[in-house]
């Protein structure tokens, strides 16, 4: 099959630990989360006007949050199969600590920006940072086949 390497970075601040092994306990965790939550919301869609109706605000929003926790628990696992993964140091745990927090941050924005819709403009915290995640990720990849440490 295939071994991952498992080594330990540390974050800047030294308190924080973005290993591969956290990248795959939290993936994991987010897709259980998806599927929890998926299955919460699931009790009531029988109903026409469960949480407002279909089209409502805030049904659309726990349904946003539901599938991002899937989806961006998986991006996570795509990335630490990526030759990316493997890039040592402080890149490296930038990039990792980039992914996860957009993965936490974009489904709790989804359900905070239901339950109060000002809170919509949180909304600017996770894509920047996944798109931050998802540029040095390109960047590894690129160095890595050119054999070039980022």
């Amino acid at each position: 099959m295939f071994s991952l390497q498992m080594e330990r970075f540390e974050v800047a601040s030294g308190l924080l630990a973005f290993d591969l092994s956290f990248t795959w306990t939290a993936a994991w965790a987010f897709v259980l989360l998806g599927f929890v939550s998926g299955a919460v919301l699931g009790v009531g869609f029988h109903s026409a006007e469960f949480l407002g109706g279909y089209d409502s605000w805030r049904r659309r929003l726990l349904r946003l949050g539901h599938i991002a926790c899937v989806a961006l628990g998986l991006l996570q696992m795509a990335y630490a199969l990526s030759p990316a993964a493997q890039v040592d140091g402080a890149f490296g745990a930038a990039c990792r600590a980039l992914w996860f927090v957009g993965a936490l941050a974009m489904p709790l924005v989804c359900w905070l920006a239901a339950w109060r819709k000002p809170l919509r403009h949180l909304f600017a915290l996770p894509v920047t940072s996944l798109i931050a995640a998802a540029t040095l990720t390109l960047i590894a990849l690129g160095r890595a086949e050119s054999g070039l440490a980022p």
